[in-house]
């Protein structure tokens, strides 16, 4: 399984979670820290998929977003 670490940080509330694949091939969840415990956990779990369906490795962004909010 990947390592994945999660950081809390304070972003423009537009912002729900921003995931990132370190040089290392673990991952770093960036959550906003201005949002309810719900909306993180429900932006942690989209990054998640994110992670699962191999996203990094793929090219087109609306097929990506399409399918991640369709699981």
């Amino acid at each position: 399984m990947e390592e994945i670490n999660v950081r809390l940080l304070d972003m423009d509330t537009k912002i729900p979670e921003q995931l990132v694949k370190n040089a290392d091939d673990s991952y770093t969840i960036f959550l906003n820290a201005k949002l309810s415990q719900e909306k993180r956990l429900k932006s942690y779990y989209h990054a998640l998929t994110h992670i699962k369906q191999h996203d990094f490795e793929k090219e087109d962004v609306q097929e990506i977003e399409t399918e991640a909010h369709n699981i």
